[in-house]
């Protein structure tokens, strides 16, 4: 949210998000925070944010000696707004550079990198693998696993037999033997 602000033909700034008069001091530190201004003339209500964020800068460098390098004040009244535009681009490819030689020094991360780069490459093989499996499932016969060596030998599976027990057949009607038969078969 941007945060408004009216300046008074006095040159006076105030807020309307805090209700309160403030300095050029307290727009620094809002920008400086990461709240976007808008800085409107009360009478005309015309936009004025840049005049009072040039009047922000001058105000900090009059604080700090150093605070905008010559060389960077000359190429802005020069060129205006595109040398503030190549000039930070220009620092910003510098810190990208010097982050990127920065994070290669440290061997630990190369390693880990390179160790990514062969886990990607056989997970992408795995997942070959995977799919040729499932378009030809008997071209993908499992691989007997090695023995293993110097094992003792397996002891002998144990099998039970089943014993199947018949029935006695039916006694028919016949008459029935004489018992002396029966003593002599006996």
């Amino acid at each position: 949210m941007t945060r408004l602000i009216k300046r008074y033909g006095s040159r006076k700034l105030y807020d309307t998000t805090e209700s309160r008069y403030i300095l050029l001091e307290d727009i620094a530190d809002y920008v400086r925070n990461g709240q976007e201004i808008t800085v409107v003339d009360n009478k005309t209500q015309e936009d004025v944010t840049s005049q009072t964020l040039t009047q922000v800068i001058s105000e900090e460098g009059r604080k700090q000696s150093n605070f905008l390098s010559s060389e960077l004040l000359h190429d802005l009244i020069r060129a205006g707004e595109s040398a503030v535009g190549t000039r930070v681009r220009q620092i910003q490819d510098g810190m990208d550079r010097f982050m990127k030689k920065s994070i290669d020094r440290l061997v630990p991360l190369r390693t880990v990198r390179d160790e990514m780069s062969l886990l990607r490459e056989r997970l992408d093989e795995l997942e070959a693998a995977v799919a040729r499996a499932e378009i030809e499932p008997e071209a993908a016969a499992p691989v007997a696993a090695p023995e293993p060596e110097a094992a003792a030998p397996a002891a002998p599976k144990k099998t039970t037999k089943r014993v199947v027990r018949k029935k006695p057949a039916a006694k028919k009607n016949t008459p029935a033997a004489p018992a002396a038969e029966d003593d002599q078969t006996a």
